[in-house]
């Protein structure tokens, strides 16, 4: 079993070496960041293929003198530093890696022109190690060491070249670091009630207060990483400012196989949920949906517009595992999957059209279709998937969440017999989706072409290929969901179920195809060459131009709906980022407190002896 030491240090160690390279050879550690995501697949697929097993660190004692002061350090920790390799976290595993295989790729040319951020290959490596860590960990305290290291180098992949930028980056870096602190109460709880910190030997019950209240705080660092609400605001700022293969690798991929990892952990091995527990969770699920989904409709800068959307679709796998039911875990998984494969893969489009414009407002683009073909048809496959389109894999996962709904609705309880509300909001929250990316791929790709953008082209080959494979995985998983990946990926994850009505995926695909090419037949039987394209012309003037109508003016009265235009205007005074509230309720607080301070040495002699006897009263009280 040394692959599971391997997958981990390797890329840690060799992340570490990398930053002695000068950021002159960027390429260089480009391609030695490409060999190590390589090899670390090539590790991940052979833990893949393994039996489930617990291993310690004693697997390493062999490359150490039993004599040692550090042989007998290792022994002595191998109870805290023990791996669980089982179907969910080789599942993990397998896709963490492959993830940073595609975006090593993009980025060797990519941030190779990223001049102002600095030592991206080597955290980007160490961000795999400890990824991967914390995914095998099976002891919560190890885990803990991983996940907080995670939280500093997504802090460090993205670049504060400026006052917005640097002031994204420290609030990324504030909430996850809040988020790991509330993590820490919650397997301090653990300790208390099971004496024991190794996930595969708990199963705590949420009867009691303090069950109750070890499950919340986790819950806390599972919707802070994989961001859902209220935790979700530091993603739209993230993805806005932070480089593509940043924003692709983390917030797209990364965090949210590392958050739903960790919520599958607390809803089916730590923890038994109560009823109120899984009617918390469902409500959290479809309000992500529904909220994050809003404010995208609404956003012209398409990089922030990606960034809510990455937080509508975690409400999906959240709702997913509200359910319970092996049915509803397993849409969860899967959407978790697709969502990394078609989020990463619109990250990327939107990284090579920013590459190549210099703009990320959908005011400014238009037309790019012509000069930049493969990535629309990419960015077009990416689009239709996440607004759950058929045959695509979106559909796919979101079809077997409606099923899993739909299949929850039978059993008694008071969240089940509110299973129309769960289908209906997911349900809305997919067509809005589709309103939302028709604005995202015309605003970018159709319509009139900027006539400054005329001399744009398509990017080159490396940033084309991961975009191209993405695409193609996209199609594969949609076409045969349920004929093979779901049996193969996921019933060894959650046992074996049925799937609830009819539905085929690969004769569904079929037809579509068919569909496609009776039209495209019908399309060339007809004489298109007697087509042509003019301006308008009125009056002895091409208005054309002049009478152009941005694909954002619709949208914008969306956001002037009387019904929607009091929650914009909350959105836009922060009442819905908790980390906007919590700082104004901390800078209150200082206000209050400063004014205590008034320099005068009675007034401290005052406040110490009121402390001192409040102290006393507590501690002859109990």
């Amino acid at each position: 079993m040394d692959e599971a030491g391997y997958i981990i240090l390797l890329p840690i160690v060799v992340g570490v070496i990398l930053f002695i390279f000068p950021d002159k050879v960027k390429i260089v550690k480009g391609l030695i960041t490409l060999i190590i995501s390589l090899l670390t697949s090539f590790f991940a697929i052979r833990l893949y293929q393994t039996e489930s097993t617990i291993v310690d660190l004693s697997i390493f004692s062999g490359l150490i003198a039993k004599d040692s002061l550090l042989y007998e350090s290792i022994s002595g920790i191998g109870t805290y530093c023990q791996l669980n390799i089982d179907p969910l976290s080789q599942l993990i595993t397998l896709g963490i890696s492959f993830f940073a295989v595609i975006i090593s790729i993009y980025s060797i040319t990519n941030i190779t022109k990223e001049k102002k951020l600095y030592h991206f290959f080597p955290f980007f490596l160490i961000t795999l190690g400890c990824a991967i860590g914390a995914v095998l960990s099976d002891n919560l305290i190890l885990f803990l060491i991983f996940w907080g290291i995670l939280g500093f180098t997504l802090y460090k992949l993205i670049k504060g070249y400026d006052e917005e930028s640097s002031a994204a980056a420290k609030k990324t870096l504030i909430l996850i670091g809040a988020s790991d602190s509330v993590m820490i109460i919650g397997i301090a709880l653990i300790g208390m009630i099971a004496d024991t910190y190794n996930m595969s030997e708990l199963n705590i019950s949420t009867s009691t207060g303090i069950g109750i209240m070890a499950f919340l705080t986790l819950l806390v660092g599972s919707f802070t990483k994989a961001g859902a609400f209220p935790f979700h605001t530091w993603i739209p700022d993230y993805t806005k400012k932070a480089p593509a293969p940043s924003s692709a690798y983390l917030p797209a991929s990364l965090d949210k196989l590392l958050g739903i990892y960790l919520l599958a952990r607390l809803c089916t091995d730590i923890f038994t949920l109560n009823q109120w527990l899984s009617l918390i969770i469902l409500t959290l699920g479809v309000t992500t949906i529904i909220i994050a989904v809003l404010l995208a409709l609404i956003q012209h800068d398409y990089k922030r517009l990606l960034g809510f959307h990455a937080v509508s679709q975690v409400g999906y796998m959240v709702v997913g595992f509200g359910l319970g039911t092996p049915l509803g875990i397993a849409a969860g998984l899967f959407h978790m999957l697709n969502h990394a494969l078609y989020k990463s893969g619109l990250f990327l489009s939107a990284g090579s059209v920013y590459q190549q414009t210099g703009k990320s407002d959908l005011d400014e683009l238009g037309g790019l279709s012509k000069s930049m073909p493969l990535t629309f048809i990419a960015a077009l496959v990416f689009a239709l998937s996440i607004s759950g389109i058929p045959p695509l894999n979106g559909f796919a996962s979101k079809w077997m969440i409606y099923q899993g709904i739909i299949d929850f609705g039978k059993q008694p309880g008071i969240a089940n017999q509110l299973w129309i509300i769960w289908l209906a909001l997911a349900v809305i929250g997919s067509a809005l989706t589709l309103a939302s990316f028709i604005k995202f791929i015309t605003g970018i790709f159709m319509g009139r072409r900027n006539p400054e953008l005329e001399s744009v082209k398509e990017v080159n080959i490396l940033m084309l290929i991961p975009k191209i494979i993405l695409a193609l995985i996209c199609i594969s998983f949609g076409a045969f969901a349920t004929g093979y990946f779901v049996p193969e990926i996921f019933f060894p994850v959650v046992g074996k179920f049925e799937f609830v009505g009819v539905w085929q995926s690969s004769f569904i695909s079929l037809l579509v195809v068919l569909s496609v090419i009776l039209g495209l037949l019908i399309y060339l039987s007809g004489n298109i060459k007697n087509f042509r394209t003019a301006d308008s012309f009125v009056g002895g003037e091409k208005w054309e131009e002049k009478a152009a109508f941005p694909v954002t003016g619709f949208y914008d009265t969306i956001r002037n709906a009387k019904v929607l235009k009091t929650i914009y205007d909350k959105a836009e005074k922060g009442w819905f980022d908790i980390y906007l509230l919590t700082k104004h309720l901390v800078l209150s607080s200082n206000k209050v407190l400063s004014k205590v301070h008034t320099g005068v040495l009675t007034d401290y002699a005052i406040w110490i002896f009121a402390g001192l006897s409040i102290m006393l009263i507590i501690y002859l009280s109990v």
